[in-house]
């Protein structure tokens, strides 16, 4: 008679993850490893260190031994967890959108300071390519003054920002969803009545090599934005300004070597450029324009 292998106090479980995944060359392996073990374990925050010590079920281990081999795959750690966060919002992700990233972060801030900057009216904000939705909904979340619209290409990639918006609470009822290409989504009747529009474009030129958990795992219509990057950038800055109001305000995501180029498309555009804002690595990421 076989006996059952004993179960493994989650302490062990957790060091074991770490040097497995350390051998498969993640960097940042022990605090990957505590991330796979709080979403098995239940085990979250302050509690975490009080959980190690507790021994794993089996139902717990299977989940867990399943998402680290996913891992192990090279799939992202945010698509294995099903959540990530971002600012105040504990967001679902997956395949269908983008991983939302620090530096997006600095977009979502600016675009909260232009939808809340001292404006008795409500400000319409317009998140063109939302994907989960992580802009649009901190803005809603941390600006009650602001009309939220969120748009996407992507039918999946908006199936994502309803269940996002879902768990929005109160401030739900000031956002919508539109499905369609860039401004195209937006209905008629705006034209001229947005106060700002605010992207995290693709801006990946298509030739640019990506890491494999990234260009293996994240959606290309997300990533890629044509031979210099700035397809949809151009799109964008192009047809702002039959969209905004007067003085109403663009802010897009770029990669740094794009803002030169960026800040010409705005001009010949009809916009005036304002500023470029660092992300929290002191690289320029984010392009301010302002309709004249």
């Amino acid at each position: 008679m076989s006996l059952a292998v004993p179960l493994a106090a989650w302490r062990d479980v957790a060091d074991d993850a770490a040097s497995r995944l350390a051998d498969a060359g993640v960097a940042d392996a022990f605090a990957q490893a505590r991330r796979l073990v709080e979403q098995a374990s239940g085990y979250e925050g302050s509690e975490y260190c009080t959980g190690l010590a507790r021994t794993a079920t089996r139902p717990q281990m299977a989940r867990f031994e399943s998402m680290l081999a996913r891992r192990l795959a090279g799939e992202p750690l945010q698509y294995v967890l099903g959540r990530w966060g971002f600012r105040r919002l504990d967001l679902m992700v997956g395949p269908a959108a983008l991983v939302p990233r620090p530096e997006t972060e600095v977009l979502a801030g600016l675009a909260i300071d232009e939808a809340g900057s001292g404006h008795p009216r409500r400000r319409l904000v317009v998140d063109l390519g939302t994907g989960c939705g992580a802009v649009g909904l901190a803005v809603a979340a941390e600006c009650e003054t602001a009309q939220v619209m969120l748009t996407d290409v992507s039918a999946e990639a908006l199936d994502l920002a309803r269940a996002n918006l879902a768990g929005l609470g109160r401030a739900a009822v000031r956002v919508s969803i539109c499905h369609g290409s860039w401004y195209e989504a937006l209905p008629e009747h705006l034209a001229g009545a947005v106060d700002v529009v605010v992207s995290n474009p693709p801006y990946v030129r298509d030739d640019e090599a990506l890491p494999p958990d990234v260009g293996d795992w994240e959606p290309s219509l997300a990533l890629r934005g044509g031979p210099d990057g700035l397809d949809g950038a151009r799109r964008i800055l192009a047809e702002a300004g039959r969209w905004l109001r007067p003085q109403g305000a663009v802010l897009l995501e770029l990669s740094p070597d794009q803002m030169e180029e960026a800040a010409a498309i705005a001009d010949s555009g009809g916009l005036k450029v304002e500023a470029v804002h660092a992300d929290l690595a002191g690289r320029d990421r984010v392009l301010q324009c302002r309709s004249r």
